[in-house]
């Protein structure tokens, strides 16, 4: 087992769209897979090559890579014993939750075995009392919300995927969301984490308590892409409903417009629960698709949420209208109830699911910039669309200027594909030579390991690799992400 893909060369260009790597031969009679079923069950693993092409990619599909086995186990003592196995074949392994990543993380770009965390899917303790509960790796997001709202609480991060993504993946990835402007990420409503690690070894991080003395190991975990271990039980905050909100949708002629209004609101001193953009690329998807009465003429559209006590809080919304106005908006509309309020938070997390009207395939990126360079940055875009002649669609969290521009092609277009690549590339430098960086939420994974050397120098990305080297020292744990190639370096003119 020990010539396993893990050690062959990983052969990838965005033209060809598919990881190849040397296939391990699998049998039934495997001794590797015959040792995994001993330990989560026969029905639980899984080796044909119909059911592992579900597994080979996750929401960025034009990123695949087929595993040689996928596994469902549903105890950390089930998830120690395989990652022990894999270390005793030096087969590597990689862990999967929903599969609703944007940056192909979880493919198995060496082959070997994905460990499927989808039935760890139990929420395992609701403590309304100190404001937390403990879950597995693969409850949905929702979920959670779902499970506490009659209590007055709710679990704050909450990605556009959030009805089908899960907890895991979020950690892995410290995603965000639109209301990432006032409550922070993944990283700031998480305790504590219950760890296996890349040899096997099961540990805790961080706990019940809000603060711990010592390194914030904790920390350090999320946002590693899976690539130091496993979480397999996480304690999470929960929050207290606000007592009010107030929603507001301002439409505007221009995204130059709305993208102003961003930074004067900041500046007037009000801090929105969330500020989101959408362009009229995504306007008129989300109207075709849905119909909720959005202007197909209009040039942008701006969601300003407004969430806490009730008092003060329409003085807040008058003045986001004056600066509404002051930016040329057409027009200013509220939510005039809970009803109201969800059907436009519908409209924004559905705007992902309506892209298919625009073109047969798209990448997602997600790069962030300050507040202030918005305009420059989204004039930039529009620039390279044109420059490319590929279109560029824009739905973002503008509050936190974490762009996501969305860029649409037909992968069965070989020219497309180049030209995709190229316009990926200008926009990340573009994000970093505005004092940006390269990612907000969905990660560096395969997508974006080629542009780490637009924010990072190499002795930045050797200390990287060292801590990485201390969690992970056999590289089996999630191979093949994260860290440029030299390749990287010539295909940035570095």
């Amino acid at each position: 087992m020990g010539s396993l893909a893990h050690n062959a060369p990983i052969v990838f260009t965005f033209h060809a769209l598919r990881f190849t790597h040397e296939v391990y031969p699998m049998k039934e009679n495997d001794p590797l897979i015959s040792e995994l079923a001993n330990i989560v069950g026969s029905e639980h693993v899984i080796t044909d090559s119909t059911s592992l092409s579900v597994y080979e990619c996750d929401g960025a599909t034009v990123f695949k890579a087929l595993p040689d086995v996928v596994v469902f186990p549903t105890t950390p003592q089930e998830i120690s014993a395989i990652v022990k196995l894999a270390n005793k074949h030096n087969v590597p392994f990689v862990a999967r939750g929903a599969g609703t990543g944007l940056s192909g993380g979880m493919l198995t770009v060496n082959g070997g075995i994905i460990i499927a965390l989808n039935r760890m899917n139990r929420i395992l303790e609701i403590d309304i009392a100190n404001q937390q509960a403990v879950v597995e790796p693969g409850v949905v997001n929702l979920w959670l919300t779902q499970a506490v709202q009659d209590d007055g609480y709710y679990y704050a991060p909450d990605p556009s995927s959030q009805q089908a993504c899960s907890i895991g993946g979020n950690i892995a990835e410290n995603s965000g969301g639109p209301h990432t402007l006032k409550y922070g990420v993944t990283s700031n409503h998480v305790l504590g984490l219950e760890v296996v690690l890349t040899d096997g070894e099961i540990v805790e991080f961080g706990g019940a308590v809000e603060e711990t003395p010592g390194y914030d190991i904790r920390g350090v975990m999320i946002g590693s892409e899976g690539t130091f271990g496993i979480v397999t039980k996480a304690t999470v905050r929960l929050l207290r409903k606000p007592e009010g909100y107030q929603t507001l949708l301002g439409i505007f002629e221009t995204i130059d417009d709305a993208s102003n209004v961003v930074s004067s609101i900041i500046a007037k001193g009000i801090i929105p629960a969330a500020l989101e953009m959408m362009d009229h690329f995504v306007i008129k998807a989300v109207e075709e698709a849905f119909h909720w009465g959005f202007p197909l003429d209009a040039g942008a559209v701006l969601i300003v949420e407004l969430d806490g006590i009730k008092a003060g809080m329409q003085s807040q919304a008058e003045q986001i209208t004056e600066i509404f106005n002051e930016n040329n908006c057409r027009e200013t509309r509220y939510a005039k109830d809970e009803e109201d309020r969800q059907q436009i938070w519908k409209s924004r997390k559905s705007a992902f699911g309506s892209f298919g009207r625009l073109a047969p395939n798209y990448i997602t990126q997600d790069g962030v910039v300050p507040r202030t360079q918005l305009p420059k940055v989204l004039r930039r875009i529009a620039e390279i669309s044109e420059k490319y002649d590929i279109p560029i669609a824009n739905v973002f969290h503008a509050g936190d200027g974490n762009i996501h521009p969305i860029v649409l092609f037909d992968e069965r277009d070989a020219d497309q594909c180049e030209r995709v690549e190229a316009v990926n590339m200008e926009i990340l430098r573009a994000c970093a030579e505005a004092g940006g960086t390269i990612t907000g939420e969905h990660g560096i994974g395969v997508e974006k390991m080629d542009y780490m050397p637009l924010i990072f120098n190499p002795q930045d990305l050797a200390v990287m690799a060292t801590v990485k080297d201390i969690f992970n020292p056999s590289g089996l744990c999630n191979p093949g992400k994260i860290f440029p190639t030299a390749e990287s370096y010539a295909k940035l003119g570095l």
